[in-house]
């Protein structure tokens, strides 16, 4: 067997391993900021060009951070990643370290607050010119992209909505006029979603979701080609102080060994809870990608083979229904993250998406009463119990 026919499970267990001197069997923590060179010629020669399994200092690259680089790397599919601090590090990233004043990118307008800032706020400042569109009508996208364009960005499976944007078919239309594809796939994960084999070019995820799993750190990645990302955005990440700290990329190593089993775990949670919902009275709504009444049923299905691990749901009644539900949950946490161990519930109305003008919100369907359920992996059963009985203490 050669590493190219290592499937999943396996990549994300061994991909990318380094082994010092004392063979451990564990990934190894380089807690050091910077390293030491036998001579002042070696220290010349490295800074003229480090070689494959080479550092300088920790802001620039180390050898936990790249094991967890190129083992995702390897999970997404891409030739290379840069590990970043947090997830928006990534998403920032990713986009200023490859866009200058008077360039013009296409953005779908169903994104997390924090991306929405950085497009509407930090680009423009600069003089980067922003159109935004429905990521899911295609024909937008054909009237905004133009021969100026430099890039397109879109989340795969925006948040809290979970609306999906066709990445083949965006891809297609943005290739036409030369730009690049930069998709923030969290939502999707690098287990659903293969969005490089359906067209993007730039794959950046926040890893503080699903690869950590279990809250503990910060941690984002941004995956592309290895010229985009050791000469893109390398030189802009590594001097404006991105870099995940070595710790963190032990972290989250050990987190994507399992991976794989708690993503499918959490989606089949997700699907079952779901099904449990979308017929219960005291819902408006519920939306969640992986059932067959969906709209997009079908596209989720093509792209990612299933649902994903997140549900929404309307409670009629608005915010003070959606207060009391959220405080009558057992099980459920309440808070802003998603993609762990433990399931949580949030109103992104006042909280992931509060700071957005009240047409945004209604433009993006975010009500009063939604609820985003970011599905953990705890008894499916058990959940379903949790949500009916605090529905019931409404």
């Amino acid at each position: 067997m050669t590493k190219k026919t290592w499937k999943t499970r396996t990549a994300l267990v061994h991909e990318g391993s380094r082994r010092s001197q004392y063979g451990e069997m564990a990934e190894a923590i380089f807690m050091t900021q910077g390293f030491v060179y036998p001579t002042a010629e070696a220290a010349e020669a490295r800074f003229i060009k480090a070689g494959e399994d080479e550092f300088i200092y920790a802001r620039y690259g180390n050898p936990t951070t790249r094991m967890f680089e190129e083992r995702i790397a390897a999970l997404e599919g891409t030739e290379d990643a840069f590990a970043t601090a947090s997830g928006m590090a990534a998403v920032n990233g990713a986009l200023t370290s490859m866009l200058r004043a008077g360039d013009h990118v296409v953005s779908s307008r169903a994104l997390f607050g924090s991306c929405l800032y950085i497009l509407e706020e930090v680009l423009t400042r600069y003089g980067v010119k922003v159109t935004f569109v429905d990521g899911a009508d295609l024909d937008q996208w054909r009237g905004a992209v133009t021969p100026a364009t430099k890039a397109v960005f879109f989340e795969s499976m925006s948040n809290p909505t979970l609306e999906l944007v066709d990445i083949r078919a965006v891809s297609r239309i943005a290739h036409d006029v030369g730009a690049l594809v930069v998709v923030d796939n969290v939502f999707a994960t690098p287990i659903f979603s293969k969005a490089v084999e359906q067209g993007a070019d730039v794959v950046v995820y926040s890893t503080t979701k699903h690869v950590d799993g279990q809250g503990r750190a910060l941690g984002g990645v941004i995956c592309g080609t290895r010229e985009f990302i050791r000469k893109v955005a390398e030189p802009y990440l590594k001097h404006t102080g991105a870099a995940m700290s070595p710790f963190t990329s032990w972290i989250m190593l050990n987190g994507m060994a399992t991976l794989d089993l708690r993503c499918r775990a959490m989606a089949d949670s997700a699907l079952t809870i779901a099904e449990a919902l979308v017929d219960d009275p005291r819902l408006s709504r519920v939306v969640y990608p992986g059932l067959q009444s969906h709209p997009q049923h079908d596209l989720a299905m093509a792209q990612m083979g299933s649902g994903g691990t997140l549900v929404a749901f309307d409670i009629k009644g608005g915010k003070e229904a959606a207060f009391k539900f959220c405080n009558a949950l057992e099980i459920i946490k309440i808070s802003n993250n998603l993609g762990d161990a433990k399931s949580i519930a949030t109103h992104p109305a006042t909280t992931t998406h509060q700071r957005l003008a009240q047409d945004q919100k209604d433009a993006l369907g975010i009500t009063p009463g939604l609820i985003r359920l970011s599905v953990g992996l705890e008894d499916a059963q058990d959940l379903v119990d949790d949500l009916k009985l605090a529905l019931a203490a409404m």
